[in-house]
């Protein structure tokens, strides 16, 4: 009894592309060498950058194929002559050399390559082609080793360098890059790959739920290969239909409803509901790290719905759209968004992957999300408060003194020998209905000479913006240094600051040199009402003021002149974001 064969090509090599035509979302790259091959402006080396799985090894190879087809047609290989078949399937080729650059890292591996370079093809009609993959992970010795057969190439020998990070080719051989024409690949589009998982399905006889193949495209992120890899483990599992439910199955995907359910408990603030929906999500065998992938697309995806209902940025089937309209409906654009931006921030530190206890890292930040709505805008506030954004609120009583009545307070007896004073005379009725003009507001009051404490932070804090404007002559480093202090109070005749990191050692050169500080010291001064003040850096840090540090510094002075925004956030437990 015959038996089929336990071991098959896979569809990413099977299906790999065999000219230009056939490469996918690379359009700005196929017709160019195309062209160049067509015209014979070929140059004699390419550098293909772009992530993983997009086709560089693939156009490197291709490439290879056109300049040696014998049969080629408008710049495309033929892909069915011996020498088209030898090369797009890797095999034995004198004139076409793949190299892995990450096992043949060296210099003496470099020295091997220009060595062999100089030989010339086969014959006058061929190039001499050297492929090299992962070329980021030559060594800075070997670079240095080809930059010579670079510059001055041997006639029909062209290099093609596959990396998926230029930028530590740019550091490492800078020299390297002005030698090589450079193709910078795309992602591929979700919509691009599920229709190539199509074809290859169409020609395998195999029917798919369309929301199966964008299912395994999303999950690509850009790459083709990556994509038919998935698609071929999935026909692993049941090789005569691909359907959603099995995708998400063998790739462990987090179906839609899951996300949906998490943004009704942002939406309520159902903070106790993150330790069932997350004991649920891992008791059915979800990865956390799947689950926060997921999460962020979904987020992303309700951002834009909240935006723009009708956008086409987001690629939903039409049930799932009307499901995650409602979702966004529920949630503002800033809490969509900040919920995003947290997220970003917590796969960028890498706790997740570093934690022994993923569980909790992510109760810890789903909590955060759902506590979002406790953060608001200044000027909704300030709105909700009656007071205009960017102006001072009126001073109001404190909650506390709000909600319980004042107790009166016997007044002293006035003493025996001192009558009462005299009642004012009343003006007549006419005079009194209209408004008197109101009074010029009084002067700050100035700091008594030898007075101990200290005064308003505000004040202070305005009457050093106020003497830094004024003050010319202070440009450069100087006026560098005295932009970037913070005030961090007055105590007698002491003015002390703060300054950011890197500027204290200019701002106390500056400080000790009277001729330049003095004018800033004596308009100071006469702000404060003070004879003279003295200047004190407060050692903080070293010296350095990290970035929270100023931005809280910024949040205060902006309170200080907001009593009420003040009470508003200690008693509404906000937090207030610059």
């Amino acid at each position: 009894m015959a038996h089929e064969p336990l071991y098959r090509t896979a569809l990413a090599r099977t299906y790999r592309p065999r000219g230009f035509s056939e490469l996918i979302g690379q359009d700005h790259i196929a017709p160019t060498l195309k062209a160049a091959i067509e015209s014979g402006r070929v140059g004699h080396a390419y550098l293909f950058c772009g992530p993983r799985g997009v086709g560089k090894t693939t156009t490197a190879r291709i490439l290879a194929m056109a300049l040696n087809c014998p049969d080629r047609s408008d710049g495309e290989p033929c892909g069915t002559c011996p020498s088209c078949e030898r090369i797009w399937s890797g095999g034995a080729s004198l004139d076409v050399v793949e190299i892995d650059a990450a096992s043949h890292r060296g210099v003496e591996d470099a020295r091997d390559l220009r060595r062999r370079a100089a030989y010339a093809p086969t014959s006058e009609e061929r190039y001499k082609i050297y492929i090299l993959d992962e070329a980021h992970m030559l060594t800075r010795d070997a670079w240095n080793a080809l930059l010579k057969i670079l510059e001055e190439p041997p006639p029909r020998v062209i290099f093609a360098f596959a990396t998926t990070e230029p930028q530590k080719i740019e550091r490492g051989a800078a020299p390297v890059m002005s030698r090589c024409q450079r193709f910078d690949f795309r992602r591929v589009s979700v919509q691009d790959i599920a229709s190539r998982m199509e074809t290859v399905l169409d020609a395998e006889g195999i029917p798919a739920e369309p929301g199966a193949l964008r299912a395994i495209a999303r999950r690509a992120e850009g790459g083709v290969r990556d994509a038919l890899s998935s698609l071929d483990q999935v026909l692993s599992f049941r090789g005569d239909a691909v359907e959603l439910v099995d995708v998400r199955r063998m790739l462990g995907l987090v179906d839609e409803d899951r996300y949906l359910a998490f943004f009704e408990i942002a939406a309520n603030g159902d903070r106790a509901g993150v330790f069932a929906f997350v004991q649920a999500l891992l008791d059915d065998g979800h990865d956390p790290a799947e689950f926060l992938r997921g999460l962020g697309d979904a987020l992303r995806t309700l951002l834009v719905l909240r935006l723009d209902p009708a956008a086409e940025a987001v690629e939903l089937l039409p049930e799932s759209r009307e499901r995650f309209l409602a979702a966004a409906g529920a949630l503002v654009p800033a809490d969509l968004l900040r919920m995003l931006a947290a997220l970003s921030e917590f796969e960028a530190s890498g706790m997740l992957h570093r934690s022994s206890q993923p569980r909790i890292q992510l109760e810890v930040l789903l909590l955060r999300l759902v506590r979002m709505e406790s953060t608001v805008e200044l000027e909704e506030l300030l709105a909700a408060l009656g007071a205009p954004a960017g102006e001072p609120a009126p001073r109001r009583r404190a909650p506390e003194q709000a909600r319980r009545p004042r107790e009166k307070r016997p007044s002293p007896p006035a003493p025996a020998d001192r009558s009462p004073p005299p009642t004012p005379p009343q003006p007549p009725a006419a005079e009194a209905e209209e408004a008197p003009a109101p009074a010029p507001a009084p002067a700050p009051e100035p700091v008594a000479e030898g007075r101990t404490g200290s005064a308003p932070a505000s004040r202070v804090r305005d009457a050093w913006a106020g003497a830094v404007a004024e003050v010319t002559g202070l440009g450069g480093m100087s006026g560098l240094a005295l932009h970037g202090t913070e005030v961090d109070g007055l105590v007698d005749d002491e003015v002390r600051l703060r300054v950011q990191a890197g500027l204290r050692e200019e701002l106390e050169k500056l400080f000790k040199d009277e001729s330049r500080s003095g004018p800033l010291r004596a308009n100071l001064a006469e702000r404060l009402g003070l004879p003279t003040v003295k200047f004190t850096i407060v050692d903080h840090n070293g010296g350095r003021m990290t970035a929270g540090e100023a931005a809280r510094s910024r949040v205060e002075r902006l309170m200080d002149g907001n009593p009420q925004l003040r009470e508003a956030v200690k008693e509404l437990d906000l937090t207030l974001k610059e």
